[in-house]
């Protein structure tokens, strides 16, 4: 029997439980009862959303972020706004107005409700609208656990979010609102 395989197993194996799973090194955006505002590049949209829930922090979440190119067949952005803003402690549900696509987020924490206010910055792309529209479950399922959205498949994209609060747990439950776009233009507006 050859011990080479089996010595890389080994060190593989070392390897992977020698990796911190600590959330502290996540590449977070934001500290604790910190405001942030994250843009993707131009061009970009969010197709990857992370929290990390401390209650002995404020009963606060770290987030993280990730954004992808649009296809092609999109274009460029036409505009780019951002969008209503929710009130902390409030339930908030946000479209991107004109067809748009999310393409950052900021939030500001207020320390006397103990949650953060919300705003998604918002791009369209020439006349393209929405479709095949779908609306996630609660993320995360459970209110104070790690919460992820990763877009299931390349071609839908974040157009807004249903979220919300419980004033007991001092947490957030997100719904997230995925769509597909045309890849023509089209005479619709708000879908």
């Amino acid at each position: 029997m050859n011990p080479a395989p089996l010595a890389l197993a080994l060190t593989l194996l070392v390897t992977v439980n020698a990796q911190s799973h600590d959330h502290h090194d996540m590449g977070w955006i934001n500290g604790y009862r910190q405001g942030f505002n994250f843009q993707c590049p131009h061009g970009e949209v969010l197709v990857a959303i992370r929290s990390y829930y401390s209650q002995e922090d404020g009963s606060d979440r770290l987030w993280s972020f990730e954004c992808q190119p649009t296809p092609e067949s999109l274009g460029e952005p036409s505009g780019c706004w951002w969008d209503d803003i929710n009130r902390a402690g409030m339930e908030w549900t946000s479209k991107c107005s004109r067809n748009g696509l999310v393409a950052g987020v900021q939030s500001k924490y207020f320390e006397s409700v103990l949650d953060r206010e919300w705003q998604f910055y918002c791009c369209f792309y020439k006349r393209r609208c929405p479709y095949s529209c779908m609306q996630t479950n609660d993320i995360p399922e459970h209110h104070k656990e790690e919460a992820e959205l990763v877009v299931p498949s390349y071609g839908y994209f974040i157009r807004g979010a249903q979220t919300t609060f419980s004033g007991v747990l001092r947490d957030r439950q997100w719904k997230y609102i995925l769509c597909r776009m045309t890849s023509f233009d089209c005479e619709f507006e708000n879908l």
